[in-house]
């Protein structure tokens, strides 16, 4: 008799085994089959975000957009949707200190990410500077833009404060604050409306920057 031959032994051992895993397997199918699915039947993905100072816990499609995290699942609809294709600004949202188009990246490559939108820079009773300047230059006329025009902003401001060179910097080593350099740096952001110079007025504003 062969080592590898069935025995009766062995086949009522491998049984047992069996029935034994059957419980806890049947539990884990259970368990799989409870939780959320997307339109094709897939696991939502957990993901974790801090958002305007708030923890943010979310199921979502893998698929999901920044963009559409912050509108469709937290109802943070001052982001725009405009082109959804990363070539319109509407979008623009502040990730850990950088601007970027919520529009071109998925909420699952930001977990644990903070995001800051139009709605955590200030509120109607307590505007942000940048917000007011907005106002009192009329840096926006039908408004769809503005949010994004606004976010944008703030990180210009923090782009030059810290000396990050754009393509139009003559001197790599000396980022000098000028309308040159805030027109190349929002030219990812489209107004419509073509309140440009009123723009750039509202950004020198907070800047403490008279025109010379």
């Amino acid at each position: 008799m062969t080592s590898d031959h069935l025995t009766r032994r062995s086949l009522l051992q491998g049984g047992a085994a069996t029935a034994a895993a059957l419980p806890a397997l049947s539990q884990a199918q259970a368990e799989a089959s409870r939780q959320p699915r997307t339109s094709k039947g897939e696991p939502m993905v957990a993901v974790e975000l801090t958002v305007n100072g708030r923890e943010a816990h979310l199921q979502l499609d893998p698929r999901t957009t920044l963009l559409d995290a912050l509108r469709e699942h937290l109802h943070l609809t001052g982001t725009k949707k405009g082109c959804d294709h990363g070539q319109c600004g509407a979008c623009t949202v502040i990730v850990e200190g950088r601007r970027i188009n919520s529009c071109l990246t998925l909420a699952v490559m930001h977990e644990g990410d903070s995001v800051t939108t139009i709605e955590g820079l200030g509120t109607p009773e307590k505007l942000h500077p940048m917000q007011r300047a907005f106002i009192s230059h009329d840096g926006y006329q039908c408004g769809y833009c503005t949010p994004g025009q606004i976010c944008s902003a703030m990180a210009v401001l923090d782009e030059v404060e810290a000396g990050i060179p754009s393509h139009v910097t003559a001197d790599l080593e000396k980022v000098v604050f000028s309308d040159a350099e805030l027109r190349e740096r929002m030219s990812g952001n489209i107004c419509r409306c073509a309140a440009y110079p009123n723009i750039i007025a509202a950004i020198r504003d907070v800047a403490g920057k008279e025109k010379a």
